[in-house]
């Protein structure tokens, strides 16, 4: 009996080419599979071959999305792939972004059964959770002992065309799908079972989970501000020229912090902006238009507010996961209080 051909994509630091300073390489192909692809092989026994492995930087994909599906697409389809497999990305955010992308690509342009894996707040799960099987992971690759098992059963089971259970119970990120089923009891039985465990304080689990939403109560409005230390802050991805710390154009890992002194407006000489989710001529142009340091520096003239904070904080918004915003945020929000600033101006695209 022929076996069930498999293409696994993976990113350059999993194919053990390097890092973030390596995250720039266009597609390869390898026959020669990397240890995680001969890792899944073993995972998924002896009725499954992977053909071949492909591999792209982060930084390619991310930067090149339209030309790289072609690039990949192309690829897979030479090695004509019963199962396609990507990852697993964990948190890592292009990572999550590009396996996202190139599952839902062969998914669609394929029409195989292809399957990815990530951590819940990768930002590549809220993309594509909704369209391809994401199957759920811890945070980082020290996972990967429990990842690729799970990856390579639930893999299996899609190819062989099985009954793909709940989320719950296959552990893949729910996708919103809602299925009609008969039960025993109706459903106003339930309700008023489920209502009485709620005010007893007993377990109990709802048929309709809501999103939890992260909710921010707004501080008091600043009592004057012709005396207000004012700071800027942009998810627009504003850097000065040459990006010196190499803040990625997608799914940032990073933030910067850079002095506005001597800087009474940005000009296409000194500054330019990160950002790879929006056309860039005109920031770069002119990158007051997202960070408004000219308007700020008229308004300190003009009496309107006190003083403009001598430093900026920046990063990009595209595709980063919310918990690393969750973490930037928290480090300069103390670096500003601990500099005076009374209030600041968030700038986004």
């Amino acid at each position: 009996m022929s076996k069930i051909r498999v293409v696994h994509y993976i990113n350059q630091f999993f194919a053990g080419v390097g890092g973030e300073e390596k995250a720039h390489i266009a597609p390869e192909l390898r026959t020669e599979l990397p240890p995680i692809s001969v890792q899944l092989q073993g995972k998924l026994g002896e009725e499954f071959e992977v053909v071949a492995t492909v591999v792209c930087g982060d930084s390619y994909f991310n930067e090149n999305l339209e030309k790289v599906q072609v690039e990949l697409i192309d690829m897979i389809k030479g090695y004509d792939p019963q199962l396609f497999i990507a990852g697993p990305a964990f948190n890592a955010g292009r990572y999550g972004v590009a396996a996202g992308t190139i599952t839902k690509a062969v998914q669609d342009k394929l029409h195989i059964p292809a399957v990815t894996a990530m951590y819940v707040e990768n930002p590549g799960t809220d993309m594509f959770r909704k369209e391809v099987y994401i199957l759920e992971t811890s945070d980082s690759a020290a996972g990967m002992r429990k990842a690729l098992p799970k990856l390579a059963k639930f893999a299996a089971k899609l190819a062989k065309g099985e009954e793909i259970l709940s989320p719950k119970e296959e552990g893949y990120h729910e996708r919103g799908v809602r299925v009609n089923f008969f039960s025993e009891k109706r459903g106003s039985e339930r309700a008023v079972e489920m209502l009485v465990k709620k005010i007893k304080g007993e377990e109990f689990e709802t048929e309709y989970p809501m999103p939890n939403f992260d909710r921010v109560e707004p501080n008091p409005a600043v009592k004057d501000l012709t005396k207000a230390k004012i700071a800027l802050v942009t998810s627009g991805g504003i850097v000065p020229k040459g990006n010196p710390d190499h803040i990625e154009s997608s799914s940032a890992s990073k933030y910067g912090e850079y002095s506005l002194e001597g800087f009474n407006d940005l000009t296409a000489e000194t500054h330019e902006t990160a950002h790879g989710g929006y056309d860039p001529v005109y920031a770069n142009e002119d990158s007051d238009r997202v960070l408004p340091v000219d308007v700020m520096r008229d308004f300190v003239k003009e009496g309107k507010i006190g003083s403009l904070h001598e430093k900026f904080y920046t990063t990009v918004g595209n595709g980063t996961a919310v918990a690393s915003a969750v973490g930037f945020a928290k480090e300069y929000a103390q670096k500003l209080v601990a500099d005076g600033v009374d209030a600041v101006i968030l700038t986004s695209t």
